[in-house]
């Protein structure tokens, strides 16, 4: 069998065959040259910059957890050798002065970063230059567009993005790659940019649960070795369609229903699950809290560069979130905490709920990310949640289905995924 070139390797293999840093981050610039032009997935790479820090890698006396493995960072997140823009104009050429915590601990681990990910402006609605890698007349969702594409288009193994709604899920889901979004509160947010703290989480970007799992342990600081995985367990799964099921195309419909019958066949317990009508108005809660809180977050560009924001910021996000009273907001949140809540008690019954990542395929158009509902919900919920590459729409284009668990069961999210991925013999 031919061996993989180098940049399509996992970060598990990169670490198992002890390649060198500078042999792989050479592959991946090699793939990146070839394949940027039609993706445009990186708003800032030095090619340079990323060989001396491969080299340097190289030379370490230890080696990290993610010994000379490339990753993207999502450009909403500080680097101090690198600059940082929020997708907009109004801060071109910026240069933080330290690295955010995420991108401080995966140097710590032997990471490389090779460059930053494109981002919509202020990691919202109005994307960015980055297509589909498998069409470029598709979006490849958002916000952690280059993230995903990146990841997607085997240019990288691992990324970073964040999530406020559906901005790691979705994508990931698009570029048919493992996307996870972590229980809210457990990875750490210093030196990336708030749009709204109460939901605001990284986003891992990856082509394996292993990796995700390995990068998940990084990012928490942890010592020691990544804890073992234990698929062997069926667990016990809601298929949840949510109020949102018409609107899915036939393809995703297929993918549930598929996975559903395939997970049943090896063995676990499927039951389907109808959301308490308290769930309706999710969409109406989360934007209230979520635009109200962004809003806030960008007076400073409201103030002194209002008209360099995009329309499509300035007359939805920004329009909704200035308009809502605190009153309305602190409303939300008592609405948000409530739904929580609630999810704790359906958790009770199941290990994890099967749901959709997308309403389906992406969608044709670069001048929008497609939509995050079915994301909205887990998101509010403060859940864990990952996005699983098993399924196929029309021009081969991919399907991810999207598995839940309760808050604080991110490992028993990561042995689910795993069992899951297995029991379609991947």
């Amino acid at each position: 069998m031919a061996q993989k070139p180098l940049h399509e390797l996992t970060a598990t293999e990169i670490i198992a065959g002890r390649h060198s840093a500078e042999a792989v981050a050479q592959s991946c610039l090699e793939h990146i040259a070839r394949r940027e032009p039609a993706v445009q997935a990186w708003q800032f790479l030095n090619p340079e910059l990323v060989l001396q820090q491969a080299r340097a890698i190289d030379k370490r006396s230890e080696r990290g957890l993610l010994q000379g493995v490339p990753v993207g960072i999502k450009d909403i997140i500080d680097t101090a050798d690198m600059p940082t823009e929020y997708g907009t104009p109004i801060h071109a050429g910026h240069r933080p002065h330290m690295d955010a915590a995420c991108v401080a601990l995966t140097r710590r681990a032997g990471g490389l970063i090779m460059g930053k990910t494109v981002t919509t402006e202020f990691a919202n609605r109005h994307p960015g230059k980055t297509m589909h890698p498998m069409d470029p007349k598709r979006t490849p969702g958002g916000s952690s567009s280059g993230s995903a594409a990146a990841v997607g288009d085997r240019m990288i193994p691992l990324a970073i993005g964040t999530q406020t709604t559906g901005s790691t899920i979705r994508p990931a889901a698009y570029n048919g790659c493992v996307g996870y979004r972590p229980t809210w509160g457990d990875l750490r947010l210093a030196g990336v940019m708030e749009a709204a703290g109460s939901l605001d989480t990284l986003g891992l970007i990856a082509r394996s649960v292993e990796d995700i799992v390995l990068y998940r342990h990084v990012l928490a600081g942890e010592h020691g070795a990544v804890p073992a995985l234990d698929a062997g367990k069926a667990p016990r799964v809601a298929v949840c369609r949510t109020q949102f099921w018409n609107d899915t195309d036939a393809a995703t419909k297929a993918a549930i229903e598929g996975c559903a019958a395939t997970m049943a066949k090896a063995g676990a317990k499927v039951s389907d699950l109808t959301l308490p009508a308290s769930f309706d108005p999710i969409e109406e809660i989360h934007q209230r809290i979520s635009s109200f809180e962004f809003a806030r977050n960008r007076a400073w560009e409201i103030n002194h560069h209002y008209e360099r924001i995009s329309k499509t910021l300035r007359e939805n996000r920004l329009k909704h979130g200035l308009a809502y009273t605190f009153e309305q907001y602190r409303g939300a949140r008592a609405d948000g905490e409530k739904l929580r809540l609630q999810l704790d008690d359906v958790f009770r019954d199941y290990d994890i709920i099967l749901t959709p990542s997308a309403p389906g395929v992406p969608p044709v158009g670069l001048n929008a990310t497609g939509s995050a509902a079915f994301s909205s919900i887990w998101t509010l919920g403060h859940t864990p949640s990952v996005t699983l590459p098993l399924y196929s729409g029309e021009q081969g284009l991919p399907v991810g289905v999207q598995l839940v668990a309760r808050r604080d069961r991110d490992h028993a999210l990561f042995e689910a995924a795993l069992w899951t991925m297995r029991a379609h013999g991947r």
